[in-house]
């Protein structure tokens, strides 16, 4: 049966009449390239930093729609492999953000039964990011609702690379046979390996590309583009994707 938004109104939220989604049919795991807060910021002669201030709000509101619409997981692309180019002080205040939204966001998360996971190269991420997720990750663990999951320092090829070399390692030492490879044990070497694969993939700003992002977890995916920028992505925006991928005949290569 269709179903309404299911949260209260605040002055970001939208005005418009909910379209009505399906609650059998939302989507398990949604994939989000949030993407545009350094053109919002310029568009209105602000630093680059203020456009994912401004972004990190949203992600609260995105995650508290997507956890009582009912999504399973919600995968968002923070900080990719690729973003170390970006100025130094853009790259700190990236990656001070986490600290910053998980030290007045986490109660919430708890409260709301949301898991905190990450995938990416963790290990070289400062020591004050990782102690953030660390902590939320371990007060969440086992929590049984929405899995918030977050690329950090993320690239999909880098991922796949790592796979090859520790299924290779495995034949070295003959664990496993060449002719046992196959598409489950290579998903199994991934940081996904314990989740379920995205069925919608979401880029805000307009550009349309994958930009190094869950390339092999996203091969069946429904993809999703929008003209907004993610600081002004809201509800409204997230419930068009979703009703939009409940009116896709999903075949999977067959017919």
């Amino acid at each position: 049966m269709p179903i309404k938004f299911p949260f209260k109104k605040d002055k970001k939220q939208p005005t418009t009449e909910p379209l009505g989604l399906e609650e059998n049919h939302i989507p398990k795991h949604v994939a989000i390239i949030m993407d545009g807060n350094g053109r919002w910021a310029k568009n209105r002669g602000m630093p680059r930093i203020a456009g994912h201030k401004e972004g990190m709000g949203v992600v609260k509101r995105i995650v508290r729609y997507a956890s009582d619409i009912g999504v399973k997981v919600l995968t968002l692309y923070a900080f990719s492999t690729e973003n170390w180019k970006r100025p130094k002080n853009e790259v700190d205040f990236l990656m001070k953000l986490p600290v910053d939204f998980l030290s007045t966001y986490l109660p919430e998360l708890i409260e709301r039964n949301v898991q905190v996971r990450t995938i990416g190269d963790f290990d070289v991420l400062p020591e004050h990011t990782q102690k953030a997720v660390k902590e939320a990750m371990e007060k969440t663990k086992d929590n049984d609702g929405l899995i918030l999951n977050f690329a950090l320092n993320y690239g999909s090829r880098y991922e796949m690379v790592h796979a090859v070399k520790q299924i290779a390692s495995k034949v070295q030492d003959g664990e496993v046979d060449i002719s046992d490879i196959d598409e489950s044990m290579f998903s199994k070497e991934l940081y996904t390996s314990e989740l379920i694969e995205p069925d919608l993939l979401i880029r805000t700003s307009g550009e349309q590309r994958l930009s190094n992002f869950l390339l092999w977890q996203l091969a069946y995916a429904e993809f999703w583009f929008t003209e907004v920028y993610w600081p002004d992505f809201d509800e409204s925006h997230f419930e068009k994707a979703l009703y939009d991928f409940q009116n896709r005949k999903r075949r999977f290569g067959g017919v």
